[in-house]
């Protein structure tokens, strides 16, 4: 249970807590929205990433054959110029974008066109061709998946840490907040009504003394 604020018993404390109050009870919307989005955005990666898993594995097994294939007609003496002539230059272009606050990684993928002014397919055949075709698909679906991993990281990191803050406020800081002004507003709510007894009082005394003045006069 969150206890009471060390505050000034002043009225203008009071009006200090109840703005904290409110800027809280904003900030924890946002939080709140922002874990949202973050969520969706983490499940919906999350699933992508199995799918890419299941594609990676898939693209794997069908370069080792296609090479597997390849290597069984052509032979290895053979197949080895036609796999150097068919290597091209990949580059990976790394940026990032926005997810609510988040910076998650976007990775592209850049390929020359296939083949290669040095390839010559004349003088290979089609297995040679569908092992390097395998050898690209499992390079895309590499780069597909070191991205998503990297997104699924940070959007984690990001969950946890606005829980915990989203936590704080709404089980510690708003509570603490709100038991506070509470007290505040109890304790200036009975000085008033201490205040207008007095002053009745007071009236009461007077009009009493002027009401003796006037008998004895």
């Amino acid at each position: 249970m969150a206890g009471m604020l060390k505050v000034r018993p002043t009225k203008m404390e009071l009006v200090k807590l109840k703005r904290r109050l409110g800027l809280s009870r904003r900030v924890q919307k946002i939080l709140k929205d922002r874990l949202a989005i973050l969520t969706m955005e983490f499940i919906k990666n999350a699933r992508r990433a199995a799918a890419v898993r299941s594609e990676l594995s898939r693209a794997v097994t069908d370069a080792a054959a296609a090479m597997a294939l390849a290597d069984g007609i052509h032979g290895p003496s053979a197949l080895e110029p036609a796999l150097s002539a068919s290597e091209t230059g990949a580059a990976v272009k790394a940026t990032t974008r926005n997810v609510a606050g988040a910076r998650v990684p976007s990775l592209e993928l850049r390929l020359p066109p296939f083949p290669p002014p040095a390839y010559d397919p004349r003088a290979t055949s089609a297995y040679v061709d569908s092992a390097a075709a395998a050898g690209r698909r499992l390079l895309q679906a590499a780069v597909t998946l070191a991205e998503l991993q990297r997104s699924l990281e940070i959007t984690g990191a990001e969950i946890k840490r606005t829980k915990r803050i989203s936590n704080a406020l709404e089980y510690l800081v708003i509570p603490s907040l709100e038991a506070t002004i509470r007290v505040l507003s109890m304790k200036f709510e009975e000085r008033d009504r201490e205040e207008k007894a007095r002053l009745k009082r007071v009236k009461l005394l007077l009009s009493r003394a002027a009401e003796e003045r006037e008998a004895t006069a």
